[in-house]
């Protein structure tokens, strides 16, 4: 899922820095807590979890095993984006607004949350007339391919979704992206990051207009998958997306990824797993 703006300030977060030291303690801000941490498996048994489902990809009684992935906060780890863009604007900035350009510049990716406007406030920018500026010189660059390329792989993703597809599954990455600016820089980043792309086994699903909310796009989605197989595992970092997708498949097995999520977020199906990484315990 990615991240929309102009969402309240969450109150989990605690209040964003106010100083120039603040925006500097924002540079090595640790990894956030969020609702779901306390529901999150234990690294050995998310390890069991994560291999029981690359054991049940290699079963084709059934027909064929299809899991499904969706791209940002669950594969991919865009908040190194997000700093990107801040530091662009920044470098905009230098001139007209000298301190807001160097608060800009204290942003890492461990301080990165979901709002953007959150993130402005963290770093200690609370302009509204700057936020406003801010919003759109993001909002023209994270919706765009070019930008894609500075996501990172959520840890250990790559190695799992190998391990899956060269199992025998078919991988779906079913991303909130849309098809007019996103698609190209979507399938350009799977193949550099080393996810399985543009081969037998693998289908890059997206939005067909920006505007279209994402949880409405895997709803019309979701019953699709059976034309590709049976759905055995679908991995989302939005709680309403996993509950949807474990409702029209419910043999399937279905993975909270507790990254980040939009405000405020259902509570999960009971059936649902959580875990944060990809990363198997030897």
């Amino acid at each position: 899922m990615a991240p929309r703006l102009l969402g309240r300030a969450s109150s989990r977060y605690g209040s964003g820095p106010r100083s120039r030291a603040d925006g500097a303690r924002f540079r090595g801000a640790t990894t956030l807590s969020t609702l779901f941490h306390e529901k999150r498996l234990v690294p050995l048994e998310r390890t069991r979890l994560l291999r029981s489902i690359v054991e049940r990809a290699a079963d084709r009684s059934e027909g064929p095993p299809v899991i499904v992935f969706d791209l940002d906060g669950t594969l991919m780890d865009n908040r190194p984006r997000v700093v990107a863009i801040l530091h662009e604007l920044a470098e905009e900035w230098r001139r007209k607004h000298p301190h807001a350009a160097a608060l800009l510049e204290c942003a890492s990716p461990d301080g990165i949350v979901y709002g953007f406007q959150d993130n402005l406030r963290r770093l200690g920018i609370d302009d509204e007339a700057l936020h406003l500026h801010a919003f759109d010189f993001w909002r023209a660059r994270f919706f765009n391919d070019p930008h894609i390329r500075h996501d990172v792989e959520v840890p250990g993703a790559s190695q799992y979704a190998r391990d899956c597809h060269a199992a025998g599954a078919t991988l779906v990455y079913l991303t909130g992206r849309d098809l007019p600016k996103m698609a190209l820089g979507s399938f350009a980043s799977l193949r550099d990051l080393g996810f399985p792309i543009g081969v037998i086994g693998t289908e890059l699903v997206v939005k067909p207009r920006f505007e279209m909310p994402d949880t409405e796009f895997k709803r019309s989605v979701a019953p699709q998958l059976t034309r590709l197989g049976r759905v055995i595992a679908v991995f989302d970092n939005e709680a309403a997306n996993c509950n949807l997708l474990l409702g029209c498949h419910p043999r399937c097995t279905a993975v909270f990824l507790d990254t980040q999520c939009a405000p405020d977020p259902p509570p999960l199906d009971a059936r649902v797993r959580v875990i944060h990484t990809f990363e198997l315990e030897p």
